[in-house]
């Protein structure tokens, strides 16, 4: 039977989110909890993972060197909060999204926590200044954005409160690596996080396009599907850019009167 090492990781939350995560910790050799409110929503969400395990097994797509028998018996079910958190090394949360109902989870987690447990939460538009306020544990706190599914998208948002301690967001940064995801680190919150606001660009100037007549949805989508989207899918824009640009990536003045000129109408502040 598989083992951990290290202490476990909480999930809090066991919806969709929560079942991607502890697919993705299972997958790097950690022990998970599983924790919920009713201990029939872990159930069933326990036989989701098991049946979705199987068969990515049987695709040949399952994540991690250990099998599925294996990553499974890493997770377990817990509905005690105090015992789910008992010896845990990150805590990831994953309830609905909720301001109150954030800050409500963060408060009884403050009161259980220890001195070296990170508190993430799984928020996508949250900002750490609110969701952590007023915590003792602040300096352990950081936003932990996946980008939905979680299993299949490697993207990981780092997003810290303005007193998250540089540790907190280096042990997260590590141990999203470990489990095979891509984070990033936002240096400072903002409204939207970064992929947020490049996606709301994106659908902003797309709705203006089709709303004046410049192209139907169904080629507009089509632009992105078999165009942008190719490229972007490896390329970063900035890299684009850069390979595109005749001096190293550098952006003359007629060309910056273009972007300006084609800046989305409608930009988060």
């Amino acid at each position: 039977m598989a083992t951990s090492a290290a202490g476990p990781v909480v999930i809090i939350g066991s919806g969709i989110i929560g079942q991607g995560w502890a697919m993705l910790f299972a997958s790097g050799g950690l022990k998970v909890k599983l924790y919920d409110i009713e201990q029939q929503k872990i159930t069933n969400s326990l036989e989701n993972i098991r049946k979705e395990m199987k068969s990515l097994e049987q695709l040949g797509s399952l994540k991690g060197a250990l099998s599925a028998p294996q990553q499974l018996s890493l997770i377990s079910g817990c509905w005690d909060l105090r015992e789910a958190v008992e010896g845990a090394i990150h805590i990831q949360e994953c309830v609905p999204e909720d301001l109150e109902l954030k800050r409500k989870v963060f408060a009884q987690l403050d009161l259980l926590a220890g001195d070296d447990v990170v508190l993430a939460s799984s928020t996508s538009c949250l900002l750490p200044s609110r969701l952590f306020a007023g915590l003792a544990h602040v300096r352990q706190c950081i936003v932990a954005h996946p980008v939905n599914p979680p299993y299949y998208i490697p993207l990981v948002e780092l997003v810290p409160h303005p007193q998250t301690a540089p540790s907190t967001v280096d042990r997260t940064y590590a141990l999203m690596q470990k489990i095979g995801q891509s984070p990033v680190r936002v240096l400072k919150e903002i409204d939207g996080f970064a992929l947020n606001r490049l996606q709301y660009a994106v659908i902003g100037e797309a709705w203006r396009l089709v709303q004046e007549g410049i192209v139907s949805p169904g080629d507009l989508d089509l632009v992105m599907s078999n165009g942008l989207g190719l490229r972007y899918a490896f390329l970063g824009p900035l890299e684009t850019m850069h390979l595109n640009a005749e001096e190293a990536g550098r952006i003359g003045d007629s060309d910056m009167e273009l972007c300006w000129t084609l800046r989305p109408r409608q930009r988060l502040p």
